[in-house]
């Protein structure tokens, strides 16, 4: 009898740590709920601004340890400093404490102490990079992490010596969206309704709120009289967008702050109106429809115009940055899309194809894999590619079979 390989990480935690915003902590929570289920044990690190996952995962320890953005002016970048250092030395104590099998950091300079402090240990890290740009917490880990794990099929700030650590596993996204990947899509008829979705984000954008309206009112009477428009407001915009749009004779209108159903929504729209954001990104993608993608405009790095580039480039959106989102291209927009009812089917397939809903499966894998030493895996593409690791071409095979399965339901 051969003898048994004994895996000493199998029982070792694994350290998550991320910054305390939604866009980072959220692939944290989905990649914590993926390992947990393959019966690894995991743990969180973040600052004491960061929210812990909670009700969602209450079996997941949390650690908090000191972190800060660099302020502004010297005084606000020496206590920021001051702030890392102290963290960084908790970081180190927690890591000899924990003894983890390895760390995965997804940005946020909460994540910096604790990832530094793994590569010091010699500890096996991973980044996970949700946008176009290298965030500047994981500029600052890249030299030193053994992979690095995308959502786009190329990063900007990345230099060409740590290409090699890339495997593309998506960004994840809720178990909710996940589930509505398979739902068709059917652009709008000649008569029946149109069925708009704007959002600007967690926090709404009051572009959107000031330039929806004067835009729609700026289509025929016939094309408004079919149009059910949803729209998240911020709550100091909201009665001024429905004092405006309300008089336009709509067919149906909701506005509301924040939509607790946007799976449901994504997968009935015919058009989005967004912002760029990575989740964004990962969840119009992944159910598969078609957008306006307005960037944020004072995003860092212009990162979300980099997000919307790659979407557009795809033929899965349309990029218009916000200071040509006017009302009359809006409504030229909307008036040429709305009569080529093929072009918006076009679009979502082909966000449909750039898109997927196993991102925190092959998040997992990538980790799980980095454990076992094997190959980074090189991969600009999710389409099959002879060079890519095991681990690329499983993702690729489920990525195919549900694409599949999706066209053929929407044709």
């Amino acid at each position: 009898m051969g003898a048994t390989t004994y895996d000493a990480s199998a029982n070792k935690v694994i350290v998550l740590a991320a910054g305390g915003t939604g866009g980072h902590m959220f692939p944290a929570e989905a990649l914590a709920r993926e390992l947990l289920s393959r019966g690894r044990a995991v743990t969180l690190v973040t600052d004491k601004r960061g929210h812990a996952f909670g009700e969602n995962l209450p079996e997941v320890p949390v650690h908090r340890i000191r972190a800060a953005s660099p302020g502004a002016g010297i005084v606000g970048k020496l206590k920021a400093a001051l702030q890392m250092g102290l963290g960084l030395l908790e970081a180190r104590a927690l890591m000899r404490r924990l003894d983890p099998a390895a760390v995965v950091g997804f940005g946020g300079y909460p994540s910096v102490p604790t990832v530094y402090a793994a590569i010091q240990s010699k500890l096996p890290a991973l980044l996970h990079e949700q946008n176009a740009v290298l965030g500047r917490a994981n500029r600052m880990l890249v030299a030193g992490a053994s992979r690095i794990a995308v959502a786009f099929s190329d990063i900007e700030k990345l230099g060409e010596a740590q290409r090699a650590k890339i495997v593309r596993t998506g960004n994840p996204v809720r178990p909710a969206v996940a589930a509505r990947r398979l739902s068709p899509y059917e652009a709008p008829g000649a008569t029946g309704p149109i069925r708009l979705l704007v959002m600007g984000g967690s926090q709404g954008a009051r572009v959107f709120s000031e330039v929806i309206p004067a835009a729609l009112a700026l289509l025929p009477e016939e094309m408004r009289a079919r149009i059910h428009l949803a729209q998240q407001c911020r709550p100091e915009d909201l009665e001024a967008a429905r004092d405006a749009l309300e008089p336009l004779g709509l067919a149906r209108l909701e506005l509301q702050t924040f939509f607790r159903d946007v799976p449901e929504r994504l997968a009935a729209c015919h058009l989005a109106v967004t912002r760029a954001g990575a989740s964004t990104i990962a969840e119009l993608t992944c159910v598969g429809r078609p957008a306006i993608l307005v960037p944020y405009p004072h995003a860092t790095d212009d990162h979300q115009t980099a997000n919307a580039r790659h979407l557009a480039e795809a033929g899965a959106a349309w990029l218009v940055p916000q200071p040509s989102f006017t009302a009359q291209a809006l409504a030229g927009r909307l008036s040429s899309l709305l009569a080529d009812p093929q072009a918006l089917v076009a679009s979502a397939r082909a966000a449909h194809d750039w898109g997927t809903a196993d991102a925190a499966t092959s998040l997992a894998d990538a980790v799980l894999a980095m454990l076992d030493g094997g190959p980074a895996g090189r991969t600009n593409s999710y389409n099959a590619d002879p060079n890519l690791t095991d681990h690329d071409q499983s993702h690729n095979a489920r990525r195919s079979a549900a694409g599949a399965s999706a066209k053929g339901a929407a044709e």
